[in-house]
């Protein structure tokens, strides 16, 4: 498992921590310089008793997400069981991109209403 970056080493500025050339928030996603992926987000967790970051892509691009509530039922139940490689469920890893889908793209607490394709 890799340790993330220490947040302590990141520039600060104003609430948002300058990362490989860009200025994120923590934990919130924004539009993704990966090709094929909608969205990244740094996301944060402490490890070893120290707050850590980790850059996350994660929505692949040409697949609708939330577009129906039989489509968000589907995936929440198959996401809902994704290991990583130690046998951890991944669904509340906030280092998962699965986390992230999961909560960002396809919300438990919101109806269906996202684009079939984009």
């Amino acid at each position: 498992m890799t340790k993330g970056i220490r947040l302590s080493d990141l520039p600060c500025t104003k609430g948002k921590y300058l990362y490989r050339g860009t200025l994120f928030t923590l934990n919130k996603p924004i539009k993704s310089t990966a090709k094929g992926k909608k969205l990244m987000v740094l996301a944060s967790k402490i490890v070893g008793g120290e707050k850590r970051v980790k850059l996350i892509h994660f929505g692949a691009l040409g697949y609708g997400h939330n577009y129906s509530e039989k489509a968000k039922k589907s995936y929440l139940a198959r996401s809902a069981k994704i290991r990583d490689k130690n046998g951890k469920l991944t669904k509340n890893d906030p280092w998962s991109a699965n986390h992230w889908a999961r909560k960002i793209l396809w919300p438990v607490s919101k109806p269906a209403h996202g684009p079939r394709y984009t």
